[in-house]
């Protein structure tokens, strides 16, 4: 199942509901969602910094990840980025593409 790692930032809305629930709640949250659209939550971390949270799950598909992405942007209390994971193996037949029956040619040649 394809990777993704999710940055979120709490609003100040957000914030206090993490006061009230505590973190352990909001991982919670994250799972069923998640498993609701047949991901897994691989890890989640709270985080200092540009992030509030920083969350692994796998997806079945790029859709299913937008889903839970865009239910948890459209609640407004949490804003984030959602980022497609790749193992070694995937860059290693990226690159057999790049040297092999790929063409390109960068602007301006």
């Amino acid at each position: 199942m394809p990777k993704y790692m999710f940055n979120a930032s709490y609003t100040t809305e957000g914030v206090q509901g993490l006061l009230s629930e505590g973190g352990s709640a909001r991982v919670a949250a994250a799972n069923a969602a998640m498993e609701s659209v047949g991901g897994t939550l691989e890890s989640f971390y709270f985080a200092f910094g540009e992030s509030d949270a920083v969350i692994i799950a796998d997806f079945p598909s790029n859709a299913d990840a937008a889903a839970v992405s865009l239910a948890v942007s459209a609640s407004g209390m949490v804003a984030g980025s959602m980022t497609v994971l790749l193992t070694p193996e995937e860059i290693d037949a990226a690159t057999a593409t790049v040297s092999g029956a790929m063409t390109y040619s960068p602007p301006g040649t």
